[in-house]
């Protein structure tokens, strides 16, 4: 890695911050977030928004896609680790952020969102029955949903399963878009599934790609933490590579990818590895038993499409 690194000269700072500063040092997942979409996307320039935590029952999503919507000349790309449970929040305010995901998509912008880490999810919604529980912003279908992956073993980096710990599932709000129909409807023909009444069928389906999520190393506050994991580390490391993407096409005079989710079901997989193996965590009940939806061929609720394969996306993204 030293001999590879020593032919980039890697940005150590971000170009621009956006929003208050706290006094505090900084966090595990803001420090994670920058360090991976840092090297991932190596020498973009990068930005960073920070907003005050959350308020009353929801992250303040709103107010970045506001704040973002009265900006010009901002990052084509951007990589978000956060999420709430769909039930959690009103339609209403789910479906006004929604629109916000839309004209961020007109102007060209690439929205990325962690898909969670709790699998299917699970609530109980009478004594001894269950439903899987959704996780917003990355059931809409106007964002780019990013799952996780571990290595089955660490010498081959190309042979993943899902990491178990993957959100996926289907939304109970928004309708499932027309570009992931073809390949939803193959995924519901698999012998192995949840019960339906866990689970609606007809919801928008998510994630939409992955990657590696397990094992992270993370400097914070200059203390190196090991065994760091999640989808919010295996989101700003899809989105570096989207940037680096967006970088060669406007090197060559092309427009940015923008939303990406149409491109990527187009592609069927093109550009990424197939995750067949693994299964994410749901309901500890007697009728799942802790499993929620299993990895298999072609796209699945636990790692989408799969997890990049560089050189080969680039030339299928540059097309």
């Amino acid at each position: 890695m030293h001999i590879y690194g020593g032919g980039f000269q890697h940005l150590s700072a971000v170009d621009h911050v956006v929003g208050e500063q706290g006094g505090g040092r900084a966090g595990l997942e803001a420090s994670l977030d920058v360090e991976y979409i840092m090297s991932t996307g190596a020498n973009i320039s990068t930005w960073v928004f920070s907003n005050p935590g959350r308020h009353e029952s929801q992250e303040p999503f709103l107010d970045w896609l506001l704040l973002m919507s009265n900006m010009s000349a901002i990052p084509w790309v951007h990589t978000i680790s956060y999420g709430d449970d769909e039930d959690s929040l009103s339609a209403a305010y789910m479906q006004r952020i929604n629109v916000e995901f839309m004209k961020a998509a007109s102007r060209g912008f690439s929205i990325l969102f962690a898909s969670g880490d709790d699998g299917a999810g699970c609530k109980e919604i009478r004594k001894d029955t269950n439903i899987f529980r959704p996780s917003f912003p990355a059931s809409s279908p106007y964002v780019t949903t990013v799952g996780g992956t571990s290595f089955k073993n660490p010498f081959q980096v190309t042979w993943e399963v899902s990491d178990y710990i993957s959100g996926g599932g289907f939304s109970n709000i928004f309708p499932m878009p027309e570009y992931q129909v073809s390949a939803v409807s193959q995924f519901l023909q698999s012998k192995k599934l949840p019960p339906e009444t866990y689970y609606n069928g007809s919801g928008r389906a998510y994630p939409d790609v992955a990657a590696l999520s397990d094992n992270y190393w993370v400097v914070t506050n200059y203390v190196p933490i090991p065994w760091v994991s999640g989808t919010s580390a295996s989101t700003p490391v899809f989105g570096g590579l989207v940037a680096l993407i967006n970088d060669y096409r406007l090197q060559k005079g092309l427009s940015p990818l923008g939303f990406l989710n149409p491109a990527l079901y187009n592609l069927k997989g093109d550009g990424l590895y197939d995750v067949t193996e693994g299964c994410h965590l749901s309901c500890l009940d007697d009728t799942v038993l802790g499993q929620g939806f299993c990895a298999t061929l072609g796209w699945d609720p636990v790692t989408g499409w799969g997890t990049p394969n560089f050189p080969a996306l680039l030339k299928a993204l540059f097309q």
